[in-house]
């Protein structure tokens, strides 16, 4: 039985699936460079699906790693966040300082006091990945780049995003930029969710500028059907970087590879990663109840090894043991309101546990929240506040030790949390 299993993974290990059936062809053809991606020292990835967070696949999930071009999604976050608000409009201008026309390519080439639009700016962050424009973009919302990357690792922080720090808005190399493949998964998934209406620009195949015309760098978005996003990123220290995302049969899976050794290694894992989770998918609509469990026994990345890992990259490539397990259908999150009934709170400590667009979003996580930790929040009080146009998910009545072991079984588990003192 554990041989007939072990047929149906790919040779390289990027996932495995239970139970019978033969992959498909377009994953085999990958297997080569899959191999080669995964020897990479810098290699990391993930595999989610979009819908409900679940991760089907996670390879040096947390590990730290150089994001390069990819922090352009979260500096188009903050862009999508500012035109839904009305700060900004499509047509608004967007000056080159000279700071900004000085940037390293990949660029448009926009002279110092030249401006372009808001629109075009974006169009020129999705496709060509260019960093003036990034920097033009970061000037305009933040009145200087880095504020606006104190911004950016605020939201991130928002978000769920805990082991991720920006420098800058373009993904230039700074050895302070760092991010993880799940902080990249989370940020991915946060667009689709808050900006469904700017998502779609991640899906732009070429983009005409002046006479040029600019063809995305996301190599899958011309190629495999069902990918409608989102980033590439490369830098020397960090490797080939893709983000990406695609939809067959109604089913979203974003799929995040960090480190790749070539782009063509980078785009077939990544691909083959996305072909089997949509496998495992399919196979749970059938009404298989299967989940991927691979592990990779690896040194934990620990803060004071991290630099290391940076500048000498991470040898221990580590054993994989493959478990094939049977599991429950994700949890789906009640709509209930969970703030009436509750026993009174006494403590005057508050605990975050997410930042949404909607009260209905904000609504669900504390369901979720109580119903997987429901040890740490049975006497808190569950409330949405919302504040700077986003909708905060909070537990309040916690004294300060309960908030802080609260906090620290959510991140145990990879969830978001804050923990919030008393106001004075």
């Amino acid at each position: 039985m554990f041989q007939h299993a072990r047929r149906l993974v790919l040779s390289l290990g990027v996932a495995a699936m239970a139970a019978f059936g033969a992959l498909a062809p377009a994953a085999q053809a990958q297997v080569p460079y899959q191999r080669l991606a995964q020897t990479s020292s810098k290699y990391a990835a993930i595999v989610v699906d979009a819908k409900t967070g679940e991760v089907l696949y996670e390879n040096r999930a947390d590990a730290l790693r150089y994001p390069a071009s990819i922090t352009k999604v979260m500096t188009l976050y903050l862009t999508f966040e500012a035109l839904a608000s009305g700060k900004i409009d499509l047509d608004d201008r967007v000056v080159f300082s000279p700071r900004a026309a000085a940037q390293a390519p990949t660029k448009l080439g926009v002279r110092a006091g030249d401006s372009i639009s808001v629109d075009e700016a974006m169009k020129a962050l999705a496709t060509k990945s260019a960093n003036d424009a990034a920097v033009a973009l970061a000037e305009k919302l933040g009145g200087t780049e880095q504020r606006f990357a104190a911004l950016m690792t605020l939201r991130a922080q928002e978000l769920g995003m805990t082991n991720t720090h920006f420098a800058n808005a373009s993904g230039l190399p700074d050895s302070r930029q760092t991010s993880t493949a799940r902080d990249i998964a989370i940020l991915s998934r946060a667009v689709m969710r808050d900006y469904p209406q700017y998502y779609k620009l991640f899906s732009t195949t070429y983009f005409n500028f002046r006479g040029q015309q600019l063809r995305n760098h996301n190599g899958l978005l011309h190629r495999m059907y069902g990918v409608d996003g989102l980033k590439t990123g490369y830098t020397n220290a960090s490797g080939f970087n893709l983000a990406v995302s695609a939809v067959r049969d109604g089913r979203r899976l974003i799929a995040v590879v960090l480190g790749g050794p070539t782009v063509a290694s980078r785009d077939a894992s990544a691909e083959s990663l996305l072909l089997t989770g949509f496998d495992v998918m399919n196979r749970r609509a059938r009404g298989e109840d299967i989940r991927v469990a691979q592990n990779f026994f690896e040194a934990p990345i620990t803060m004071a090894s991290a630099q290391t890992s940076r500048e000498q990259g991470d040898n221990d490539d580590g054993d994989m043991k493959i478990v094939l397990a049977s599991t429950a259908p994700p949890i789906r999150a009640s709509k209930i309101e969970i703030v009436e009934g509750k026993k009174a709170a006494q403590g005057k400590w508050t605990v975050q546990v997410g930042s949404f667009n909607s009260r209905s979003d904000a609504k669900e996580q504390l369901a979720i929240v109580e119903k997987k930790f429901g040890q740490h929040f049975r006497s808190a009080k569950g409330l949405t506040e919302k504040a700077g146009g986003k909708y905060r998910s909070r537990f309040s009545g916690f004294t300060e030790k309960s908030a802080k072991a609260a906090c620290q079984a959510l991140k145990a588990k990879k969830q978001p949390c804050m923990v919030l003192a008393p106001s004075a």
